[in-house]
């Protein structure tokens, strides 16, 4: 079970997460979702680090979704997806609406500080422009764990996509 929960992290979850990623991310500003047993699935990351924008605000840490999820990109879902996408006008204006979702809510996390040093630095465009993991290209998928992380914290057609053909979030119970 996935629980959104949008809180900092204690000490025993920062150490989860840097055993998950095998580092301790710079830039995380919370967790974003977690399963039943509090341990991190998905990261929520600040928009700028280090004075540059960064462009994935959902990150997912989870190694057992993680390796779902590369099992079928090395299949050539992600191919499959954007050619449907090319031909399903439907599910292309879903999935630009799941961008549309994506750039909202960084704005909505950011805090005025942030803005403040975005808008100073000249890359306000840049993070209105760029939707899920920082696509520019919003007819393009490049990578199934940013679509999923996103899709377990908002509103993504990609992830419940995932979750409805192959079950993704059943690798949590393995």
């Amino acid at each position: 079970m996935v629980t959104q929960v949008d809180q900092a992290p204690d000490q025993y979850q920062l150490d989860i997460i840097a055993k998950q990623l095998g580092k301790a991310p710079l830039g995380l500003d919370a967790i974003a979702a977690s399963d039943e047993q509090g341990v991190p699935l998905v990261l929520r990351m600040s928009p700028i680090i280090d004075g540059r924008p960064f462009p994935t605000l959902y990150w997912l840490c989870d190694t057992r979704l993680n390796l779902a999820l590369s099992k079928l990109e090395a299949k050539g879902l992600i191919k499959q997806l954007e050619s449907r996408l090319s031909e399903d006008t439907a599910l292309l204006a879903a999935y630009h609406q799941s961008h549309e979702d994506y750039v909202s809510r960084r704005w909505h996390y950011m805090t005025q500080a942030q803005r403040q040093q975005i808008e100073s630095r000249g890359y306000r465009n840049i993070l209105e422009s760029r939707g899920i993991g920082g696509i520019s290209n919003w007819n393009q998928v490049r990578c199934l764990h940013m679509q999923y992380a996103h899709h377990l914290c908002g509103s993504n057609v990609i992830g419940e996509w995932l979750d409805a053909e192959f079950s993704i979030a059943d690798s949590l119970s393995t």
